[in-house]
Order: structure tokens, then sequence, then C-alpha cells
């Protein structure tokens, strides 16, 4: 069954860090949350540089983003409404290349 809603998406995380108690035992705990988000990174970096199917790349990426939106549920977040004026601030940016790859900052102290 394939869901399109923000809205259900976190109520689905929602769900999941109730089921398993995340508030009470240490679950929504930052510095834990960021070592796993640091974890997943290097899963889905395994799986670039292994070259493993997009599937297991897709499955990696989805624990990320559940890692993420748990985040922002343990730090009572918007992240929907912080989604969207990042996008806003982002799409104002000049981009530039570096090294030969495209960069989208706001090069703070670096002559354009």
């Amino acid at each position: 069954m394939t869901q399109d809603s923000y809205k259900e998406m976190l109520a689905a995380v929602q769900a999941f860090h109730d089921k398993h108690q995340f508030k009470q035992t240490g679950g929504e705990e930052m510095t834990y949350r960021i070592a796993l988000m640091a974890e997943e990174l290097g899963e889905i970096s395994s799986c670039v540089t292994k070259g493993k199917p997009p599937a297991e790349l897709a499955e990696e990426v989805a624990d990320l983003l559940i890692l993420v939106m748990g985040t922002a549920i343990a730090q009572d977040f918007d992240l929907n409404q912080a989604f969207w004026e990042k996008m806003d601030k982002l799409n104002q940016r000049e981009s530039r290349m570096i090294n030969g790859r495209i960069r989208v900052s706001e090069f703070k102290g670096v002559d354009q």
C-alpha cells in the first residue's frame, strides 16, 4: 500500500515511536538519534560505493527519512514547514561550479 501524504507518513512514524515508547526509553534522545543517522549515512554510502541495486539504496534512504521525521517528533518542530521555508531560501540562492560539480550555497565571505 502506497501512502503519499506527509501527514500520513508523520503519523506512521509517531505510531512507531509510541509503539516502542521511544520518549520513555531514550529513543528520542538527540545524541542517540544523531548516531543512528550517521549509521544510516554509512549504509547509504555503502550502497553507492558498492554499486548495490536502487531498491537497496531506496531502503536505506527511507531509513534516514524515518529518522529525520522522528527527530522532528522528538524535538517538537514542524518539519513540513521547515522544509518549505528552507526551499524558499534555497531557491533564492545562486549556484556555482566548484571542482566540476554544481553547488548552491550562500558563499559567505567568498568572492563571486
